[in-house]
């Protein structure tokens, strides 16, 4: 049986704002690209986006051969985990849009796996011109993409163009577009809880027959297919009897929560929708030995930190001793708990009891006042995080954040459920530690590690 694989891709310049998605389909033999798809979508989230994209590129394989199986390689851990069936999909836009993916094909002929952004560059490329088509008003144009010529230019540029003769001969890739749509505007964080309008005209706009062009020179040469045909079979190669294979370098993040606050004693809610305090003496002498320990080790070679005060004065710190920039990252923020800033657990219990018994029995319930769920933030940490292995892979990088970002990324590379949350303790500028790899699996190396202010 023939099998094609499909890589695909969506973005948001906003989140929401202006999005598209690109779509590439790829015979899994040759390396050889056999269609692409584009679109501008209007307001959009990249969420919307990347399973816009999964969509489209699902259709042309399915036009290309109904009989194939299809290997559907994306570098948004969410659309995979998710259209895997590990993941549930709570918010009510990605719903239709998953349903949707999973009636093109028998869901038998389908596999979806997660691949490093540096190797999406092509179905990247193409939702970048989508969007640049849309910024100028127009649609996205097939005849003058360079997206494939883009994606395989290291390669094409390492040795002579050969063959090109011979691939004239051969039938070109479809290229397919459709007219631009205008997109509800759709909530950035993907699982947040709450009533999200229906999304209007998708399956009108996707039945109708989409346009098709044929390009008159080749979109790929030997040389470039030869490389793609072998990466796509090693990623197949049985592992049973034989060594593991070599990930290269994982990407490593330290995460380091901030020093303590006035409130940090005292053990009060402090969300990002508080006062936001500055860091104590006692949390200021806390960062200053952490800086101490990671200069000795030698290993961090970028800090980030959450925008809130307490983190970016504690990154400030180690940085400074480190001789690096700090970079600031908002998805790394601590929970918004709403009414419940600055009081303490017993005072919240007294007051909003039943918002508590809540909020503690399902990851979904917010904190009174229009706070956010602990849905919300595994989604908004995990988006965080994608876009950071993706920009560091191979490095090791300092996250300084807050009790719930760090405890919800080691949750999620252990694959532990939620309430995992309550089982783990963090204290003021403790270090943990998660390594993460090219297969997409990760790897908790230490936990709450107060070493370095003994």
């Amino acid at each position: 049986m023939r099998e094609l694989i499909v890589e695909a891709d969506g973005g948001s310049r906003g989140n929401p704002g202006p999005a598209g998605y690109g779509a590439v389909v790829i015979d899994a033999a040759t390396g050889e690209t056999l269609a692409e798809a584009a679109e501008y979508l209007g307001v959009a989230t990249n969420n919307v986006a990347e399973y816009s994209g999964l969509v489209a590129g699902l259709r042309a394989a399915r036009d290309l051969d109904p009989t194939a199986t299809v290997r559907v390689r994306m570098d948004s851990k969410l659309v995979v985990e998710q259209m895997s069936g590990r993941w549930q999909i709570k918010h009510p836009a990605m719903r239709p849009l998953a349903a949707e993916a999973r009636s093109i094909l028998p869901p038998d002929r389908v596999t979806y796996e997660w691949i490093p952004r540096a190797e999406n560059k092509h179905a990247d490329r193409l939702a970048n011109e989508a969007m640049d088509a849309g910024k100028r008003g127009e649609q996205w144009s097939p005849s003058q993409s360079t997206a494939d010529l883009d994606a395989g230019g290291a390669a094409r540029s390492a040795a002579p163009v050969k063959g090109r003769g011979e691939l004239r001969d051969r039938p070109q890739p479809t290229r397919s577009q459709t007219t631009p749509r205008s997109t509800p505007d759709v909530r950035a964080t993907p699982e947040a809880p709450g009533s999200v309008a229906p999304l209007e005209g998708r399956g009108e706009l996707r039945d109708q027959p989409q346009p098709t062009r044929t390009r008159t020179t080749p979109v790929a040469t030997p040389d470039t297919n030869d490389i793609r045909a072998a990466r796509n079979v090693a990623s197949e190669a049985p592992t049973t009897g034989a060594a593991p294979p070599d990930l290269g370098t994982p990407t490593t993040l330290v995460l380091l929560r901030h020093g303590e606050t006035p409130l940090t004693p005292q053990k009060r809610f402090s969300g990002s929708g508080g006062s936001d305090p500055a860091l104590s003496d006692t949390g200021r002498d806390q960062a200053d030995r952490v800086a101490t320990a990671l200069a000795a080790r030698g290993t961090v070679q970028d800090v980030i930190s959450s925008p809130l005060a307490r983190c970016r004065e504690t990154a400030a710190i180690v940085a400074a001793r480190l001789g690096l920039d700090v970079r600031i990252e908002d998805g790394l923020r601590e929970t918004d708990f709403g009414a419940w800033e600055g009081l303490t657990f017993a005072e919240v219990r007294e007051r909003y009891p039943d918002d508590m018994s809540a909020w503690l029995s399902s990851p979904d319930a917010e904190p009174t006042g229009g706070g956010e769920s602990f849905e919300a933030v595994a989604h908004r940490v995990a988006a965080a995080r994608d876009e950071l292995l993706a920009a560091h892979t191979g490095r090791t990088v300092l996250l300084v954040s807050h009790v719930t970002p760090i405890k919800t990324l080691v949750r999620l590379a252990l694959g532990a459920p939620p309430e995992a949350l309550f089982r783990m303790e963090l204290s003021a500028a403790s270090l943990s530690v998660v390594a993460y790899y090219g297969d997409g699996n990760a790897s908790v190396r230490l936990l709450n590690d107060t070493s370095a202010l003994r």
